[in-house]
């Protein structure tokens, strides 16, 4: 009998306040390796202060990140990318002066095998790296249909196209985990559900576990795997969408009924 592998990633005990407010409070869960989870809750519930936690850009007071076989009392950001976590915003934070590729591309610094002295000067292996990463940060903009903007300065396209290009940068990366902090807010119907089929596409051809905040719930029934309900930084439902689409406590939650 085949044994299971273990989880991509394991939150234990994790809590986190600041100045004394509560913002998270003894949550933990596994996300099972190519899996999507989606972290789903109302505004205030807790969900990017997690992801924050996940990639070290916030040390809780209490639990352990276990990763990729590794527990982390915190983890940093430095480390996260260099184990493989990579990230997106809420808010978009591209380089809007530059290309398409050029944004990509800067999702593969950690791949670079040549110095900064040898890329100043292209010298030594600089041409030979920078054809190499050229050539992956490509097979990303092709796999997202963004082959037709690739010279194209990111400030000029519609702002759906300037989340694919986020998510293009952070894929380039060759995550293992993938963190997306609501990559279709503000988008209509239609730009949602492209949208949706690109980070299946991600999921299933690049074989990248991803994490994802997202308030559609009908996206969230869509192409979930597993969903974690957060409520007030507490954790009320963990399971199948499913299982989670009928648990009372999330109809709470959702409809006020809760008292």
């Amino acid at each position: 009998m085949t044994q299971a592998a273990p989880p991509l990633l394991t939150l234990s005990d994790i809590s986190l306040s600041f100045k004394g407010v509560s913002a998270i409070t003894d949550i933990g869960f596994e996300v099972e390796q190519g899996e999507i989870c989606a972290l789903i809750g109302p505004n205030g519930a807790g969900k990017s202060s997690l992801l924050n936690v996940i990639n070290g850009v916030y040390r809780p007071q209490r639990g352990t990140v276990h990763f990729d076989g590794q527990a982390y009392r915190h983890m940093d950001p430095y480390r996260a990318a260099h184990r493989g976590i990579a990230r997106t915003f809420q808010n978009l934070a591209l380089f809007r002066r530059m290309s398409v590729i050029d944004n990509v591309l800067t999702g593969r610094n950690l791949h670079r095998r040549s110095t900064w002295i040898e890329q100043t000067l292209h010298v030594g292996r600089a041409r030979r790296d920078e054809a190499s990463q050229r050539q992956h940060a490509c097979r990303v903009i092709e796999a997202l249909d963004l082959a037709r903007y690739r010279d194209t300065v990111v400030g000029t396209l519609s702002y759906g196209l300037q989340k694919r290009v986020e998510l293009a940068r952070a894929l380039a990366a060759e995550p293992k985990l993938l963190l997306l902090d609501e990559p279709m807010a503000g988008m209509n119907a239609e730009e949602k559900h492209a949208m949706a089929g690109y980070v299946l596409d991600v999921n299933a051809h690049f074989g990248v576990t991803v994490v994802l905040i997202e308030h559609d719930i009908g996206v969230v029934m869509g192409v979930s795997d597993h969903v974690v309900v957060l409520d007030y930084g507490k954790k009320i439902a963990d399971g199948k969408p499913d299982e989670v689409r009928t648990n009372p406590d999330v109809l709470a939650a959702y409809l006020g009924t809760r008292h």
